[in-house]
């Protein structure tokens, strides 16, 4: 990947995220063809943190109906990202 931009696509927040922060950790959906040596790069690039680990999960499609259309949703990776104490990330 290029541009860090480009592999950070958005946070997750949820109520299940929100109670992972307390310990430090943070969830982003991120680029499919992104490693995890990039996302780390990129979190601490865009952020100004230092990353401990980087969990990734890659979310598969899947089938939902509306009316008589089919479909499938789109297929992401998400990325679960553990900074070193005393580091945190605010999303204003």
């Amino acid at each position: 990947m290029n541009n860090y931009l480009d592999i950070i696509l958005a946070p997750i927040i949820t109520e299940k995220t929100a109670g992972m922060e307390t310990e430090g950790k943070y969830a982003f959906k991120v680029s499919t063809k992104a490693n995890k040596t990039e996302i780390r790069e990129a979190i601490e690039k865009k952020f100004n943190v230092k990353v401990a680990s980087v969990n990734t999960v890659n979310s598969h499609p899947k089938k939902k109906r509306v009316g008589r259309y089919t479909g499938m949703t789109n297929k992401y990776k998400k990325a679960i990202v553990t900074l070193e104490k005393g580091n945190t990330i605010s999303f204003d």
